[in-house]
């Protein structure tokens, strides 16, 4: 609500001072500005935990409590066969496939949310350049050319870059220092090399 009705507000000063109507709030939220930057938002979200939940999977990080325990056995090897413990998820009987994306779908969920929030921001970024160049008497760029603007990618790699910051750091803090009682930090009597939690 505070990211809609700040928009509002910023979209209908912009307006004003251009000798224009600024809209209801219901027009707001339907509007290329609007749903390019809550696609934007969301694109960095679903990436930063895409790549989390994906590289987390491969890599370790001595002495994070982020990181996988070398040291401990496969939690999820013999699928076929913790298939038929009481209480397991049903794709894991459907078959070798089906035991294969199950396996994997978080990562693959976060992946198809991430490429849905770029294409909607893409999308909508297109939308509104076009209309802020026809305002302006120039020439729109095209959907599919706007793929290739600088303004696109600086919207895109401003927020990928904080999201990939804070996930570093909370993986390097997570070595050195605690938080009681949370599942995101190591028990605060652990030394500082065990790694996960």
């Amino acid at each position: 609500m505070g990211h809609a009705l700040t928009g509002w507000r910023v979209e209908t000063a912009d307006a004003l001072r251009h000798g224009q109507d600024g809209g209801t709030l219901i027009e707001y939220l339907g509007s290329a500005p609007f749903l390019s930057t809550v696609f934007e938002n969301w694109e960095s979200e679903f990436l930063q935990m895409a790549a989390y939940v994906v590289l987390t999977a491969f890599l370790i990080q001595k002495g994070s409590s982020e990181s996988r325990d070398p040291g401990a056995p496969p939690r999820d090897a013999d699928l076929e066969t913790q298939a038929r413990k009481a209480g397991a998820p049903a794709p894991l009987r459907w078959g070798a496939f089906a035991r294969a994306v199950y396996s994997r779908s978080l990562g693959l969920a976060l992946v198809i949310l991430f490429l849905a929030s770029f294409i909607l921001h893409w999308t909508q970024s297109a939308r509104a350049a076009a209309q802020e160049a026809l305002e302006h008497g120039e020439a729109a760029t095209g959907t599919i050319a706007y793929l290739a603007d600088p303004q696109l990618w600086f919207e895109s790699f401003q927020n990928w870059q904080s999201e990939f910051l804070s996930t570093a750091v909370l993986v390097v803090l997570s070595i050195f220092l605690r938080q009681r009682d949370s599942p995101e930090s190591k028990p605060v009597a652990a030394p500082n090399d065990q790694t996960g939690d």
